[in-house]
């Protein structure tokens, strides 16, 4: 099985954008007046002159703070980005915005209003984020997976995760493009295309693929079109869109924050995640939305594991006395990438890390196709139950799927928007599979379950602290006709099929493409990875915004 297959109808119109005229602070970090248009880019002009280029939330709290900004200026900054990055055809096109949020000035208002009454709910307040196109958000936004099967779906409630980001006061930006069904449709499929939102380019270099299936929000966030994204993994859709597009991203051990509202792929392995541009505002995204959720019961799991403020493990000592072991495979291939994984490797060893060498990929590889087996049966069930759920409203323009089955032929009766590159064969072999009781299901859950045993047996042997190696290849080029193909050194699998932590920080660049390192524990050891994240981080300091090239070749 290729493992990476788990991997612009928004508009601004009537939100009445004006162009601003922010002043500069040196309390945040790329501020400049030199864009008085405020867009941030010029096509004929390389240099990106965004005021709110790499800015942080500490930075952003502290101009809300002092009065230098609002969270309305800064919504609207990112609004002005979003047209000239995102959409305008004088610009790189990224096509990484699915849908504007109409309501994210209105929600930037009430909280710069709140601010002035002296009530700051935490980190998030007023900060804009992006999140992916398959989480339920009860506003006028759709809620789709890409799908025009599901076009026009507005949901009655949000999903506890979107729950707990208003009550954080986070501004909800918008929604961000993805791998259709979070790349659960074909074998043949490329990443970042889906029939509604079309294709999203990498912002390093524009022909390039940015990975999936949390395409948009890796885009997004490194391109600077907001503060913070949120994706969804069920086996490196959050890590490897984050690896590739030289950002920071969590994969969370499954339970640590709630599925309920999230359109699914696997009960087992399913999982939202942050993704951003440094360690610690990932670490408040991740406190920020972890809760116990009894309508996703895997989350009682947490309790008494879980931290609201991950930000105190915050160290940069983090790696010292470390025992990390380095996935073997990693260290012969591409000499780029190898290259990248070595010198990862000397700056943990002069941090005070041990490094241990380990067949990681190749114990977990024993377990074979048992995890798409699994992920066969239990999307048919999940997604089922989902659709089962929806309620028609005034702006359907057909009825919407009830099932599974409804899905596939919806896409036949379409199949010229739907299926225009490739076909929907895993949605079909979905369809196939019987219900939860089947043998052939049970077997294979307890085959990938044994995953964690394996990953445990490998720590515990070598008395490791985490696991690590070079979180994916690197990207590969947009091909609608052939699909996606392998770049190796994934190690997205042991961890997802285990329901482990996982996290990627950027370890550099060859030839202008990004490439992450990823550090994986057992479960709840998110505080442990996030100590060792951050140390790694602010040694190599190896995030850089994109250059929007156009490809590989010289100028």
């Amino acid at each position: 099985m290729d493992r990476r297959i788990f991997l612009r109808n928004g508009s601004l119109a009537g939100l009445g954008l004006s162009k601003l005229a922010l002043v500069s602070t040196s309390g945040l970090s790329g501020l400049t007046e030199n864009d008085p248009e405020g867009n941030g880019f010029r096509q004929e002009d390389p240099e990106d002159r965004f005021e709110l280029n790499e800015a942080t939330i500490d930075e952003l709290q502290t101009a809300m703070g002092n009065g230098t900004f609002t969270s309305v200026g800064i919504t609207q900054k990112y609004l002005q980005r979003i047209q000239a990055i995102d959409k305008d055809s004088d610009g790189p096109r990224l096509n990484a915005i699915i849908e504007i949020n109409p309501d994210a000035l209105a929600i930037a208002a009430s909280m710069d209003r709140e601010r002035k009454e002296g009530k700051v709910r935490g980190p998030l307040h007023g900060i804009p984020v992006l999140v992916k196109d398959n989480i339920n958000t009860a506003d006028k936004m759709m809620t789709t997976a890409g799908s025009l099967a599901l076009s026009g779906n507005i949901v009655a409630h949000d999903a506890f995760i979107i729950s707990r980001l208003r009550a954080a006061g986070a501004v909800l930006l918008g929604k961000t493009n993805l791998s259709e069904w979070a790349n659960f449709r074909s074998s043949r499929s490329t990443s970042a295309w889906s029939s509604r939102g079309g294709q999203t380019r990498c912002p390093y270099i524009l022909d390039r693929n940015p990975s999936g299936s949390s395409s948009g929000s890796g885009a997004a966030t490194t391109a600077n079109l907001c503060t913070l994204a949120i994706g969804t993994e069920t086996d490196g859709s959050v890590v490897s869109p984050s690896s590739v597009n030289g950002i920071v991203g969590i994969k969370p051990t499954v339970g640590l924050w709630s599925r309920s509202g999230i359109i699914p792929i696997s009960a087992t392995q399913d999982t939202a995640g942050p993704m951003a541009r440094t360690v610690k505002d990932a670490a408040i995204l991740l406190g920020g939305l972890a809760g116990i959720d009894m309508n996703d019961p895997v989350t009682t799991g947490s309790n008494g594991k879980s931290y609201p403020d991950y930000t105190v493990f915050l160290d940069k000592e983090g790696l010292r006395g470390r025992r990390i072991g380095i996935e073997k495979s990693h260290l012969k291939g591409h000499e780029g990438m190898v290259g990248l994984v070595r010198r990862a490797m000397q700056v943990m060893a002069g941090l005070g890390a041990v490094l241990v060498e380990v067949d990681l990929i190749q114990r977990i590889n024993e377990i074979g196709d048992a995890e798409f087996k699994v992920l066969l049966y239990e999307f048919k069930d999940g997604l089922n139950r989902y659709l089962a759920g929806l309620t028609m409203t005034g702006n359907v323009q057909h009825k919407l799927p009830k099932n599974l089955a409804e899905v596939i032929a919806f896409n036949e009766r379409h199949a010229d928007k739907t299926m225009p590159y490739f076909k929907q064969e895993t949605l079909i072999a979905a369809q196939a599979k019987g219900d939860l009781q089947t043998a052939e299901y049970t077997d294979a859950l307890a085959k990938t379950l044994s995953s964690r045993k394996i990953i445990a047996g490998i720590m515990e042997e070598h008395k490791l602290d985490a696991l690590s190696g070079a979180t994916n290849g690197l990207p590969c080029c947009i091909d609608l006709a052939n699909g996606d193909y392998d770049t190796g050194f994934s190690v997205s699998t042991p961890a997802a099929i285990a329901g482990f932590p996982h996290i990627t920080v950027p370890m550099g660049q060859v030839d202008g493409l990004p490439a992450g390192i990823s550090f994986i524990a057992t479960a709840y050891e998110e505080a442990r990875l996030l100590a060792m994240a951050y140390a790694y981080e602010q040694a190599t300091r190896h995030r850089s915004k994109p250059l929007f090239r156009r490809n590989l070749l010289p100028s």
